[in-house]
């Protein structure tokens, strides 16, 4: 338990550490300018960019997302959560 709580600390110091320059860059947006405008303006820059990092964070995130089902699946079928839930 304290192993994952200094992780995430360390995380969160990165993350404001590293974060800065999307935080200059969400600033130098338009202010009458959309979340979904900003994303898609973003998305293009980073294609033209380097093609090959979009495809890579597109990757990322699938693989992500399909941990993230994976453990669920696990939780549910393999340990008691379902019945905790009202599954079974």
């Amino acid at each position: 338990m304290i192993g994952a709580i200094e992780i995430l600390i360390v995380l969160v110091i990165f993350g404001i550490i590293y974060g800065k320059d999307a935080i200059d860059k969400t600033y130098r947006k338009r202010p009458d300018e959309g979340v979904v405008e900003s994303l898609a303006i973003d998305v293009k820059e980073y294609y033209k960019e380097n093609p090959r990092r979009l495809f890579y964070i597109l990757l990322g995130v699938l693989g992500g997302l399909s941990f993230l089902v994976t453990i669920l699946y696990y939780l549910i079928t393999k340990t008691d959560l379902g019945r905790m839930i009202g599954m079974d």
